[in-house]
């Protein structure tokens, strides 16, 4: 195998071609596929270390370094201490089980995180095996291989660049600089001259993001080796828990480290926010348990034998959810599954427990709200006419849908007009080959402007010869006006002699959308010598400027042509001329004449199109001199400056089918959605109706209402935060929207206290993304930067999937709720009865337990650990996305919660206490022996009874519990109100959850087996089989289960219209409480006319 110096670090004193000859490479044909795996064998992934290695270590020690772990070591290590080897052992049960099932649950869990890791890791783009283009993780790539970087991506390694197109990358994270470092791959610096990091423009460092422009690269150093990897390396082994702040005193040093470390240990400062307010609900417990504890022993006057310090234990132990962690980690991970499954890739922990609570949905509207599939519609080319595609459904095919043609007619006045009959020509393909469209057009004016639209564009429509299928490859907006030019038989490649793709090797040609101009020069294409024209020069698009520009050489009249095509406003305040809407000659163009071209654009706008602007302007080669050919190929500004407009066209991206499902829906459940979009307003105002984010009954709003409701980004943008702020709402649509304008909307949204979602693809929707309580990137069309700055990806780019990660953050959301509160409401019951327990006096004045320390522990293992984690398994209430949001600062512990939690608790311990007080007191007259919590005798047959009927009584009421949790307020009988079959519904809701079904099933059955086993019985649990006492604790048990049945009646009256969400959107039409929009129809909203100032 070809091996080369590993320590050489000077790349950016050599040329590309020396650089490529050292690392054994091809600058065109890039490495062998074997030799690159070779080569991945030797020097390893190219990662700043195994995020994705699984520590069995630190599992066990996070499973067990935990308050509520602790607490059970401490009481296990106590009753082994006095000798107490029964409850001892099954302690030390209890704490296997927990241990056991949390490090299996975690490591399905870490494996589950690492697949999704794997799914929403950066890629790289290389050319391997002759040239073929391939996208592979990034941690694949090995030096010597030859990668592609573009706008928006992160570099995957240290590069040696060539072909340097506009690149600029952003090394903030490596040099400190935080303007772009513009890119010359022309540039070899010399051997004995130092040159730093910063300032070798030659090289593209790893983790740099690319800003502006693209280029080509032979990856020279990856994993730690690369620059920032060297950073990574000198960091490793170090601590953050421990401080070393030299600013500070030794001693506050220690007491920060200290601290921090205590924290860490007891999960009180790291995790999620849930994870952390249990670790402190714990700590609190922990509290709560030790002053049980301590009343326990001042109960019996500090005369504490083995038999009270057990069931201070006990007491103790019953106020903490020891299973709460290991359920936790499990719903949490079906939860991240789940997810994966419905298309929402969770890259951060803390977006499950947030999404629950999201009031606010800011979203883009291309391919997220709408298909990015895009269809021309209408073009305008002034002086010759007005171009319509009508029939034409499948984005790719330019074979069908019909071309008609209005001649010397704008769209503006073709929908404005009806002083004439406007005649539309059919067949506007074969008339214009044939020559038959009217003599006074030009038609020239056609073919400059299909011309820009073919060659200002770099995306590639072919059909698969083994398919016979369309394929597309390039930016949507791109594909749709190259399949245009392909229907009129004037592609790209018929103009510049491109080699023809077939479809046989698609990967060959191009798989991203900026791609084709960079394999063009990888893989030599074949030329056509007699095609008309030959590309020399690009200035490709710029979300800052919003326009792109490709430079030309005309074969046939020895020209320089420009060809640029973008936004509206950029292009048009570059042009200087016009053909004219009724003449053939070149005009100067006016500020009336753009605003006749902005009523036309507003026009296509209007009916759902996005328009862009085509202009073009030529040089003479003959009289261009040398200074300006230089010009011609770097100087943007030169070259865009003096165009001539050409023509529109206006494209239509069709609503995907269930986004205006899903935007009902998120009304339903009390969420508002806004559209921000960098789209005109007539075309977000249509698309938002389209989709019900806006009402279709604008017309009966008066204009200051809809002023409010529709803003482009500068009038939002021209707004102060106070002004912003004394809106009565927030728009339901931003048009012309720039990346600030999202923060901003953030900004906003975060004043009024709103828990918001944002979802962004490119690198400046970066900042809102992190800004935004839940940052959603897209999966496919997102960049690098957009990925990492999220929360959550969506791996199908679909609105309707951020409806499923809605509803699967409140079902977990809701799952959690429900067996914490099944957890806490025993713990409540446990202590309660417990600690009343302790009335009960003996013949010696000590006091009899009602339940001994086993029972106690049993009933925690098996009505804690197994139900709770089905109830973590639940699936969605039937009324789950027609609930108000869940809130972001109560989190899981509302006060309905909390009201619950000591409701339940208190009438479980009173069922229980009822049944022991009615078998002691009613058939047996209150005999409760002597030394009966030790050992049994006849003296205390009857307190042995008492505690079988109170076991009993306790484990099935704490089992009926998690049942009842289901639903925290339909009764358990019908969950389902609106079934038309009652009794197989409760069935089938019953059996549905068959872990949670089962778990109860083996519960209330496991209560009769420890009542009647000699030994275990009366040596063991300190209880006696019983007869009768059966009876007396299922009617306690019916009791409780009826109280609970009540009690929630009077829940569903207390918050009977309380517990639909606000529906934000209401309709005008109907005279209702929730109707659609009422907050954009309030009177308040006539403030508006005051703020919001209409642009001129």
């Amino acid at each position: 195998m070809s091996t080369f110096d590993t320590e050489f670090n000077e790349f950016h004193t050599l040329s590309v071609e020396e650089t490529a000859q050292f690392l054994h490479s091809d600058q065109h044909k890039g490495l062998d596929e074997s030799l690159a795996k070779e080569r991945l064998q030797l020097y390893g992934d190219n990662s700043l270390g195994d995020d994705t290695k699984i520590d069995y270590k630190a599992m066990v020690i996070h499973q067990i370094c935990n308050a509520m772990i602790l607490v059970l070591i401490i009481s296990m290590i106590i009753s082994f201490a006095i000798h107490d080897w029964i409850t001892g052992g099954v302690i030390t049960f209890v704490i296997a089980v927990n241990v056991v099932i949390g490090i299996f649950q975690e490591y399905k869990a870490s494996k589950t995180m690492n697949s999704l890791k794997q799914l929403s890791s950066p890629n790289a783009h290389v050319f391997r095996d002759g040239g073929k283009s391939n996208i592979i993780p990034s941690k694949d790539v090995v030096p010597g291989d030859i990668v592609l970087v573009k706008v928006g991506d992160t570099v995957p390694a240290d590069i040696r660049l060539f072909n340097c197109n506009n690149f600029e990358t952003d090394e903030a994270l490596l040099t400190g600089e935080s303007l772009p470092v513009s890119k010359d791959d022309k540039i070899v610096y010399g051997k004995n001259e130092y040159t730093s990091v910063g300032d070798r423009l030659n090289l593209a460092y790893s983790s740099s993001i690319v800003v502006k422009g693209r280029a080509h690269g032979i990856v020279v150093r990856t994993g730690l080796n690369t620059e920032i990897g060297k950073i990574a390396k000198s960091l490793q082994g170090k601590d953050d828990l421990i401080s070393r702040d030299p600013s500070k005193s030794w001693w506050k040093n220690v007491y920060i480290t200290l601290k921090q470390t205590t924290g860490a240990f007891l999960g009180t400062t790291i995790g999620t926010p849930l994870h952390r307010k249990l670790s402190k609900l714990a700590i609190l417990l922990f509290g709560v348990a030790v002053i049980f504890a301590i009343v326990v022993m001042a109960s019996q006057s500090f005369k504490v034998d083995r038999g009270i310090a057990i069931y201070a234990i006990c007491v103790a132990l019953s106020m903490i959810p020891s299973s709460l962690v290991v359920v936790l980690t499990i719903t949490m991970s079906v939860g991240a599954t789940v997810m994966a499954a419905r298309h929402v890739i969770i890259r951060k922990l803390d977006s499950l427990e947030a999404l629950g609570a999201v009031n606010d949905i800011c979203s883009d509207k291309t391919g997220t709200l709408t298909q990015g599939k895009m269809i021309t519609r209408r073009v305008w080319i002034p002086g010759f006419g007005t171009i319509m595609v009508d029939n034409s459904n499948e984005p790719f095919n330019p074979t069908v849908g019909d071309i008609n043609f209005i001649p010397r007619v704008s769209p503006q006045e073709y929908k404005n007009d009806d002083s004439q009959d406007v005649g539309i020509l059919q067949n506007f393909k074969e008339r214009y080959y044939q020559n038959e469209l009217p003599q006074d057009i030009d038609h020239k004016l056609f073919q400059k402007w299909v011309h820009a639209a073919s060659l200002a564009n770099i995306a590639n429509v072919f059909q698969d010869k083994e398919t016979g299928d369309w394929v597309a490859h390039g930016d949507p907006t791109e594909i749709a006006i190259q399949v245009f030019a392909t229907k009129l038989d004037v592609p790209r490649r018929k103009l510049t002699g491109e080699k023809v793709p077939d479809g046989s090797d698609v990967v060959e040609e191009t798989l991203e959308e900026d791609e084709k101009e960079e394999s063009k020069e990888l893989t030599p294409i074949s030329k056509n010598n007699n095609s008309p024209f030959k590309h020399i020069a690009e200035f490709p698009f710029d979300s800052t400027i919003k326009r792109m520009s490709a430079v030309y050489e005309s074969c046939e009249t020895e020209e320089t042509i420009v060809y640029t095509k973008g936004a509206f406003e950029s292009v048009i305040g570059c042009c200087n001329y016009w053909y004219g809407n009724s003449s053939n000659d070149l005009l100067k163009l006016t500020d009336t004449d753009k605003k006749f071209i902005s009523k036309n654009i507003d026009t296509l706008s209007q009916e759902g199109l996005r328009v862009l602007v085509f202009a073009t302007k030529s040089y003479d080669n003959n009289t261009l001199s040398p200074e300006d050919k230089q010009k011609v190929l770097k100087d943007r500004p030169f070259v865009e400056d003096g165009l001539t407009f050409i023509g529109l066209i206006g494209i239509y991206d069709p609503p995907r089918q269930e986004t205006a499902g899903a935007v009902k829906k998120f009304h339903q459940a009390g969420i508002n959605v806004h559209m921000l979009t960098g789209d005109f307003p007539g075309t977000a105002k249509a698309i938002a109706q389209e989709v019900g984010i806006l009402p279709v009954n604008l017309y009966h709003y008066p204009k200051d209402v809809v002023d409010v409701m529709v803003m482009t980004g500068s009038q939002f943008d021209d707004l102060s935060d106070d002004e912003i702020d004394a809106m009565p709402v927030l728009p339901l649509v931003i048009a012309r929207c720039s990346p600030q304008t999202k923060v901003r909307m953030i900004e906003a949204l975060h004043r009024r206290e709103k828990f918001c979602a944002m979802t962004g693809d490119g690198v400046n929707d970066s900042p809102s993304l992190k800004m935004a309580n839940v940052g959603i990137a897209m999966g496919i069309n997102g960049s690098d930067v957009a990925k990492d700055a999220s929360d959550i990806v969506l791996s199908d780019d679909n609105f309707a999937s951020i409806l499923n990660a809605v509803e699967e953050g409140r079902r977990m959301s809701d799952n959690i709720q429900k067996f914490v509160l099944q957890l806490l409401a025993e713990n409540v019951a446990q202590a309660l009865y417990l600690i009343i327990g302790l009335a009960f006096q003996d013949e010696q004045s000590k006091s009899v337990f009602p339940l001994s320390p086993v029972e106690v522990l049993w009933v925690i293992v098996v009505t804690s650990c197994f139900p709770a984690m089905g109830l973590g398994l639940e699936k969605a209430a039937p009324d789950l996305m027609e609930r108000p949001p869940n809130s972001s600062k109560d989190g899981i512990f509302t006060w309905e919660i909390i009201v619950d939690m000591f409701s339940y608790g208190l009438l479980m311990a009173a069922s229980c206490m009822g049944t022991f007080t009615v078998i002691i007191y009613g058939r047996d007259n209150g005999q409760l022996g002597y030394e009966c919590n030790k050992r049994f005798s006849d003296a205390c047959h009857y307190v042995f009874r008492a505690r079988s009927g109170a076991f009993a009584t306790m484990t099935w009421c704490a089992l009926i519990l998690a049942w009842e949790v289901v639903d925290l307020r339909r009764s358990f009988f019908r969950m389902q109100p609106e079934t038309d079959e009652p009794v197989r519904q409760f069935f089938r809701d019953i059996y549905g959850n068959k872990f949670l079904f089962w778990s109860i099933m083996f519960g209330f059955a496991s209560a009769f087996p420890v009542v009647y086993i000699p030994v275990i019985n009366d040596k063991v649990f300190l209880h006696k089989g019983i007869g009768y006492e059966w009876g007396v604790a299922i009617s306690f048990t019916v009791i409780f289960w009826i109280s609970c049945e009540i009690y929630k009646w009077g829940k569903r009256l207390y918050y009977k219209n309380k517990s639909r969400a606000e529906n934000p959107e209401n309709d005008l039409e109907k005279s209702v409480s929730r109707d659609p929009f009422h907050a954009y129809s309030s009177s308040t909203t006539l403030e508006a006319s005051i703020i919001i100032q209409p642009k001129v």
